[in-house]
């Protein structure tokens, strides 16, 4: 009998199209979410300043994802309603290994999210760093964890979290200019640490599989939605200003030994990391990748084909404003194989007469 999830009303239908999506690959296909105002937000938005703050009371946490889910669920798009653990989004895997962890809020989301200064003033004091599975705050994870899992059953899910893996992690333990170097002057100290995140990070990710489940057999993705199997969400930051070379060194072994410690991954990449896509996408295991928008650079949508022909028929998701997609899809001009996150949508109702647009679209 297939899961049901109260905040997601169609969630057998949204299945069904996902796996066409990254089971079959289906070329024909389009797929799209729907962000329309939210009343939810906006009070969250008022509750504490923007900016730095205090860890928050999880339990607090896990009630405004229920209630953000529970106002999204009118709306019949192709998205899974999931929680993201935002506090523990960066700063858990530096605090794991001594780093002081510090959070901050962003009214425009309701993020609190975390990230770690520099703890180590050589590199040299890697071979000093311990996983320690007892540590204040893997304890304050597992327990934030389960806080989320128990508010979210039967309603939404729980998605994975970003993994600070690779040069990800060194990046939090000597800053990224000295990471760099290392590169060159002390390959065998990066390597050292490499292995540290690996550990930090697998051991993080077994966790969560072990207390969050999956869901109908795959993984709640605040990037992909939804993916079958235990999939991890991965970064190739540290590769957007270097080469692809550097990538194929430093950046494939590191995507390929978590991916295949788990059942795949999905990855992000930003404007300005474009160069990487056609690299990035032969990664053995990638289920899809997330294409971000920033300054400076051309918004992915109005590049889709071009970045399309770079990585075949890997499934991509784009962000679009709404006026610009709706026109896109009345005009028979979508790409296909993109899972479209729609922003700017008016109300309900025009994100409905959308998607009824969007689900009989074909190429």
């Amino acid at each position: 009998m297939p899961e049901a999830l109260a905040y997601c009303p169609d969630l057998p239908l949204v299945f069904d199209r996902l796996r066409a999506f990254y089971v079959d690959r289906r070329p024909d296909l389009v797929l799209a979410s729907m962000e329309v105002p939210s009343r939810v937000l906006a009070e969250a938005a008022g509750t504490r300043p923007a900016g730095y703050c205090d860890y928050p009371d999880p339990a607090e946490r896990a009630v405004f994802w229920d209630a953000y889910y529970r106002e999204r669920a009118a709306i019949p798009d192709d998205s899974v309603p999931a929680a993201y653990l935002t506090e523990m989004d960066q700063g858990l895997y530096g605090g794991l290994v001594g780093g002081h962890v510090q959070f901050m809020f962003d009214p425009e989301t309701g993020w609190v999210s975390s990230m770690v200064g520099p703890l180590l003033d050589e590199l040299d004091d890697v071979v000093n760093l311990r996983f320690d599975p007892d540590h204040e705050w893997f304890r304050k994870y597992l327990t934030q964890l389960d806080i989320f899992v128990k508010q979210a059953r039967g309603k939404f899910g729980i998605s994975h979290f970003i993994l600070i893996n690779g040069l990800n992690l060194v990046f939090e333990l000597v800053g990224a200019t000295r990471t760099y170097l290392a590169l060159y002057e002390r390959p065998e100290l990066v390597q050292i640490a490499l292995e540290l995140a690996f550990q930090v990070n697998v051991a993080v990710q077994e966790a969560f599989f072990a207390h969050a489940e999956l869901l109908e057999g795959g993984t709640c993705s605040n990037m992909l939605q939804w993916v079958p199997g235990r999939i991890l969400s991965e970064s190739v930051d540290p590769f957007h200003m270097t080469s692809v070379d550097y990538f194929e060194a430093w950046g494939r072994p590191v995507l390929e030994r978590a991916f295949s410690h788990f059942d795949g991954g999905g990855v992000h990449i930003h404007g300005n990391g474009r160069h990487l896509l056609e690299a990035v996408s032969t990664v053995k295991g990638l289920q899809g990748i997330w294409l971000g928008d920033d300054r400076g650079f051309p918004p992915a949508f109005e590049v889709l084909p071009t970045l399309r022909a770079q990585v075949g028929d890997l499934p991509l998701v784009a962000m679009v404003p709404y006026e610009t997609f709706r026109q896109a899809l009345e005009a028979h001009q979508l790409i296909g194989g993109v899972f479209y996150r729609v922003g700017g949508v008016p109300d309900v109702d025009a994100a409905r007469r959308t998607m009824e647009k969007v689900r009989e679209y074909r190429l």
